[in-house]
């Protein structure tokens, strides 16, 4: 398990699987007892988590802001995003610090997130899509579905899930 407060800097292990199929490298972490994923080569550090600044009009599912080394950094709730029950215990929540190219330049977004498993490594080819879920605005996040001991794991699409989460339009408060 990956201590917060410190960086992830994996050894590109990206050879092949025992079929000779490419692998992916994947953060695993937990929420709301469902096991996820985020590729490793987007996450920057893992972070214990700390109270953020909100922001006015800011949309529900942002915390507001952290400052990460003298850089302001958005805090997305996975949890609320995903309109997951909230916890009452938030001492083991951890910020996943990641980092996505949005609207040409690279942008750092922290992902508050139950706790962190493990490193994993999975081949692409064992990578299952999605089912359909009609409209189910959140599908789009899901990168795909692997099997592990637990049962699955989905595995997110973390520059789609920052890109809709920070350019989402919030409502104005009513007068």
């Amino acid at each position: 398990m990956q201590r917060p407060g410190t960086s992830v800097n994996p050894e590109d292990d990206r050879g092949s699987g025992a079929s000779g199929g490419p692998l992916r490298q994947f953060l695993r972490f937990d929420l709301a007892d469902q096991e996820y994923g985020v590729e490793i080569l987007r996450v920057q550090e893992i972070r214990s988590a700390e109270r953020a600044t909100r922001l006015p009009n800011a949309p529900e599912h942002v915390l507001g802001v952290i400052n990460l080394r003298g850089h302001v950094v958005p805090v997305v709730d996975l949890r609320r995003r995903f309109g997951l029950p909230a916890v009452n215990v938030q001492a083991s929540r951890v910020i996943v610090v990641v980092r996505v190219p949005l609207a040409g330049r690279d942008v750092t977004a922290g992902l508050l997130v139950d706790s962190v498993s493990e490193v994993c490594s999975l081949e692409t080819a064992t990578l299952r899509p999605a089912p359909p879920l009609g409209n189910a605005s959140e599908a789009q996040f899901i990168d795909g579905l692997a099997v592990s001991t637990r049962g699955l794991v989905i595995m997110l699409d973390v520059c789609r899930l920052v890109e809709a989460s920070l350019s989402e339009p919030t409502n104005p408060p009513e007068a």
